[in-house]
């Protein structure tokens, strides 16, 4: 996005010596200055830098998020909403500042300036499994939603199923062929980060307008008594109970992992010294859309709340024009995934590029290795989504154990490592909190998911 407007004076200030976007330059080359790359481009600006982080940390997690209040009852759910919050604007305060020490451009070359070139691996490889898990995800709920989907004999139609009944291009493969030609891929040929700027803020809009459709029928149903009021606290009653509320703390910790684009979009802001403000502002926005879509979709379907609570939406709301609400419920939703699946793309592209060719020059600056990259992930997802839709059980073992390494271990390990002594007495107590909560989540996470496998295999 080129800001036209700008005083030469702050323009002056603000780009002549950052890098742009690359991780493996650390300086813009002038080659490429003169073949006209970014010679237009004056830096992102705040707003947009904001929508797209906040774009980055809302994405298929939100959905499950009504489901921790059910287990956590609202003022402990809520409360550790709010918490994580705080915890990861201080892990992204972290990277910043260590990044500054170091001169470090990307996030795999602060590993790098900590732990070597298998620190850079490291991080690399994390990013790979991770967006590449959520992408495939998203894939599948997009294709639920739009063509249906069956589970345990039940079948569950689409939106384009019920308005227009089965035929053969609203199935599953052909939709997501239709999105994935018409809209990921033209999506996902910028070069910067800061084109998506605008399909992030409307991915905002779609979020929320599907908070507000939600909001609404809460708020209508509880004055005609539909619905009953939300419980406050957990329901302990046993060890089991007790147990149980720690399988809540997984979806929570991985609700706001947004560091793998966090240097991109530094790396694009218009000035730096915006970027802190920038992850504040967006944090504060996501964590105001995660509380109100937690405390009313769980006071709307309350203990029949489902692990993903777009699915009770599938079944009728018990009041005028519910069939309307339920489908523009869905298919804000699905828009809204559409329009993140770019944003997540970004840093796998760069990442893959970075862990495959190593030497090579930018990526941005090699339309045919650009091209090769871009075609040959959205292929990969694309297939995955249609034949592997059992994905979500391993996004769940891998997905989320990278996650939490990318949003809390690694920014952890980096301050522990204090190779430039700045790191307080504060930042070394709160890192090694970082790396506890982070092991016992993904424990937790593994665990739970293993023993509900073994009791869905397990004869009845």
């Amino acid at each position: 996005m080129t800001i036209g407007n700008i005083e030469p004076k702050r323009e002056k200030r603000s780009r002549k010596s950052k890098p742009v976007i690359d991780e493996k330059a650390p300086l813009l080359p002038k080659r490429h200055e003169e073949e006209g790359g970014f010679d237009e481009f004056n830096g992102a600006s705040f707003s947009g830098a904001v929508f797209n982080l906040s774009t980055t940390i809302i994405g298929a997690g939100i959905m499950a998020l009504p489901a921790t209040m059910k287990v956590l009852g609202l003022i402990l759910g809520v409360s550790l909403i709010i918490f994580m919050a705080f915890l990861t604007e201080a892990s992204i305060e972290m990277m910043l500042r260590f990044s500054k020490a170091g001169k470090s451009v990307s996030y795999g070359g602060l590993m790098k300036d900590a732990f070597g070139k298998y620190g850079k691996v490291l991080v690399q490889v994390c990013v790979i499994i991770n967006n590449v898990g959520m992408l495939t995800v998203y894939m599948i709920i997009m294709g639920d939603v739009l063509s249906g989907t069956t589970s345990n004999g039940v079948h569950h139609p689409g939106v384009l199923e019920s308005w227009f009944g089965v035929h053969w291009w609203n199935g599953r493969f052909f939709v997501l062929l239709v999105t994935t030609l018409a809209i990921f891929s033209p999506l996902a040929s910028f070069k910067r980060i800061d084109s998506l700027s605008f399909t992030s803020a409307l991915s905002v809009g779609l979020a929320v307008a599907f908070l507000v459709i939600t909001i609404g029928i809460s708020i209508f149903k509880l004055a005609t008594g539909g619905v009953k009021m939300p419980r406050m606290l957990p329901d302990v009653t046993d060890l089991t109970s007790v147990f149980k509320l720690f399988t809540a703390v997984p979806v929570l910790v991985v609700a706001y992992i947004c560091h793998y684009n966090v240097h991109s979009i530094d790396n694009e802001l218009e000035d730096s010294r915006q970027m802190q403000p920038v992850v504040r502002s967006a944090l504060g926005l996501c964590t105001t859309v995660y509380v109100m879509t937690s405390v009313f979709g769980f006071l709307l379907f309350g203990d029949d709340t489902l692990d993903d609570v777009l699915a009770n939406f599938d079944t009728s709301l018990g009041m005028p024009y519910g069939s309307i609400l339920n489908d523009a419920v869905r298919v804000s939703y699905a828009a809204h995934l559409m329009l993140v699946f770019p944003i997540v793309f970004y840093p796998l592209r760069l990442n893959l590029d970075g862990l495959l060719f190593p030497s090579s020059r930018p990526l941005v600056q090699d339309n045919k290795r650009f091209t090769l990259v871009t075609t040959v992930l959205i292929a990969l997802i694309f297939m995955a989504a249609n034949f592997i839709p059992s994905i979500w059980d391993a996004f769940q073992f891998s997905g989320a154990t990278a996650a939490v390494c990318l949003g809390f271990i690694f920014p952890a390990a980096v301050t522990l490592r204090d190779r430039y002594n700045i790191a307080t007495k504060k930042d070394k107590a709160l890192s090694v909190f970082m790396i506890v909560l982070a092991v016992f989540s993904n424990l937790m996470a593994i665990y739970s998911d293993a023993y509900s496998l073994f009791k869905r295999s397990s004869p009845r």
